[in-house]
């Protein structure tokens, strides 16, 4: 905690809830394989045990790497790094994979619910390629899917001033409208990652109500900002801010756009090296969050999810490692400060 005119300035606190998934992430030299398998490439497919285990099979042959995923624990993770009490809920499976993912959010202090399903832990089979280190998903939910309305109560709500739900979870219409509405009668600030642009294209409607009646701050891409409004990225921008409080077009390499009644900005993205771009979303919003809660103004909420997205494509996976945190902490801090803002972090 730091001080400023002598008073105690607590850092605002964050729920997520979400798929709890663990990556695995296979780089692929084509797509070959995600045509045999009827993977359009940049999407998240939902597949069944049978396919899943096929799926695996071939990609033991390649090899892989395991990481604690999800996309809310994602963003969930991060905030906690940065210092905000973050608190996530999900189910797991009684398996390996499980205790994989309660270990990991053990780890980055995340006060967790995890509840156990009677399935297998889910996973997401994350396959990387091409020069712009596109991500294409094939997910086995599991238990992750067996979440369900009932599971959730208005105390594990409460006392959080943010709540940040994914948008792989709309597909549960009952959980996702039970959680948000928890969450608005708690008072927090709500936000959505829309996270795939086949989860908008298949949730429209349900997607639209929510936003319209409960949700403050929507993340979008491109893909996602065009399957939920039909139009070009400024005017979709635009469109979706007509429906919230914030809107953000995250636009890859190319940067990323904000808007907020009539104010609206154009961010480049930071400089980085990318690899892999697992998470980039992710940890933006977390950036943006952040930033956020810290009373930053909307530009520099979007600058400060630039820099740590820019940080997480550099490496493989969504972890970003000790030396890339410094320094993007370093960033983040010099920028607050030259905003008149008082950096918090861990």
């Amino acid at each position: 905690m730091l001080t400023l005119h002598s008073k105690i300035i607590a850092m605002k606190s964050i729920l997520g809830i979400g798929n709890a998934l663990t990556d695995i992430l296979a780089q692929l030299n084509d797509d070959s394989l995600l045509k045999e398998f009827h993977l359009p490439l940049g999407s998240m497919q939902h597949v069944d045990m049978t396919t899943g285990d096929r799926i695996w099979q071939r990609l033991r042959e390649i090899g892989v790497q395991y990481v604690a995923g999800g996309s809310a624990a994602n963003t969930i993770t991060c905030t906690s790094i940065f210092g905000m009490p973050s608190g996530f809920i999900g189910k797991i499976g009684d398996d390996e994979l499980g205790q994989l993912f309660q270990s990991d959010q053990r780890q980055y202090g995340i006060r967790s619910t995890l509840f156990k399903g009677k399935n297998s832990s889910g996973r997401a089979m994350v396959f990387i390629t091409g020069a712009n280190a596109e991500r294409t998903f094939a997910a086995h939910l599991g238990a992750a899917l067996e979440l369900v309305p009932e599971d959730l109560t208005p105390e594990m709500f409460q006392g959080y001033d943010y709540f940040h739900i994914e948008g792989y979870l709309v597909q549960n219409h009952d959980t996702c409208r039970r959680a948000i509405e928890l969450a608005h009668q708690a008072g927090c600030i709500i936000s959505i990652d829309m996270a795939s642009y086949n989860v908008v294209e298949s949730n429209s409607i349900f997607l639209h109500e929510m936003v319209d009646r409960y949700i403050d701050i929507v993340f979008c891409n491109e893909s996602e900002s065009k399957a939920f409004t039909g139009m070009e990225p400024e005017a979709a921008l635009d469109e979706i801010s007509r429906h919230c409080k914030i809107a953000v077009v995250k636009l890859g390499k190319n940067g990323s756009m904000v808007k907020s009644a009539d104010e609206k900005h154009f961010i480049p993205a930071w400089p980085g090296t990318a690899i892999d771009a697992t998470g980039a979303g992710d940890t933006y919003a977390a950036g943006f969050l952040y930033a956020h809660s810290l009373g930053m103004p909307l530009k520099v909420c979007s600058e400060v999810g630039s820099i740590i997205s820019a940080k997480v494509v550099e490496v493989i996976g969504t972890k970003i490692d000790i030396p890339r945190w410094r320094e993007a902490k370093n960033e983040i801090k010099n920028l607050i400060e030259a905003n008149g803002g008082v950096y918090q972090a861990n």
